[in-house]
């Protein structure tokens, strides 16, 4: 009895698991999603439209510094992509990373070169 019941708990735990593996394989950002950046300077709410296919991210980004085009790739769970910039003259690569949470959440930060870093979240519009 002691037996089935670890091989029972031990079955429960894999499909856990392998359900966890298969729902973050699905991920897929593709769509318009709303940021709220937060920097020591201030906030911002910059829009994103992501195309996903399979691992690869591009995209445009439209914010506080116009337009540009986004790069970069979805993992698991996991984002990772970044933009380049014009701000007060000066070429500025942004790169955010972060975790999707859900189909419509994720949440990270971003290393703003050489101005600092930041924490962001994002709802799919």
């Amino acid at each position: 009895m002691k037996r089935a019941l670890a091989i029972a708990s031990i079955l429960i735990a894999s499909l856990v698991l392998l359900t966890s593996v298969v729902a973050q394989s699905e991920v897929n950002v593709t769509g318009e999603w709303a940021f709220t950046v937060e920097t020591q300077q201030g906030s911002g709410t910059p829009s994103f439209t992501f195309k996903q296919d399979g691992e690869k991210l591009t995209g445009n980004y439209k914010g506080q510094f116009g337009e540009a085009p986004v790069t970069g790739t979805v993992k698991g769970g996991e984002i990772k992509f970044t933009i380049k910039i014009s701000a007060q003259g000066q070429e500025l690569t942004i790169t955010y990373s972060g975790k999707i949470e859900s189909k419509d959440s994720m949440k990270g930060t971003a290393v703003l070169g050489e101005l600092g870093e930041a924490t962001w979240t994002a709802k799919r519009k």
